[in-house]
């Protein structure tokens, strides 16, 4: 039973897809490396980092993550090599400045849009039910009783 739980437990736990062959001889790197490709998106994938992807692109991304670290580029200089080549859609946390800002806003300015048309809604809705009703004139009744008796 615990063979089972074990196996299971293992199963479960989130795989990375480094090959062995990636890994620098360098722990300290190697751990920028990681650190890196956590914040980069696959191309391929959609939602999963290039460190947790098996797809060749990913693969490729992790390479070159890798190669630029050794070539002693800096961790921000890696991250903005691989967004120019790429697109900001390579990034898991998008920034929030340029053309990205006005999609950072729009959610908020949308909700706020929405509630305020909906209190506007309701402030006219009980204005009209508030509103005092006339009584029909005598050649109304008239007309309504003869409507009715048809």
């Amino acid at each position: 039973m615990k063979w089972l739980v074990l196996a299971l437990t293992l199963l479960a736990s989130p795989a990375l897809a480094v090959q062995p062959d990636e890994v620098l001889p360098d722990p300290a790197m190697e751990a920028r490396a990681r650190e890196i490709s956590k914040d980069l998106r696959c191309l391929v994938c959609r939602n999963e980092s290039i460190d947790e992807s098996n797809a060749e692109l990913a693969r490729d991304l992790r390479l070159l993550v890798r190669e630029r670290l050794v070539a002693g580029d800096s961790n921000t200089e890696v991250v903005a090599f691989i967004v120019d080549r790429y697109g900001e859609y390579v990034l898991l946390r998008p920034t929030a400045s340029g053309s990205n800002l006005l999609l950072w806003i729009a959610g908020p300015a949308m909700l706020v849009l929405g509630l305020g048309a909906a209190a506007l809604y309701l402030r006219r809705r009980r204005v009209a039910d508030t509103a005092p009703v006339e009584a029909l004139s005598e050649a109304e009744k008239a007309r309504l009783d003869e409507i009715l008796k048809t």
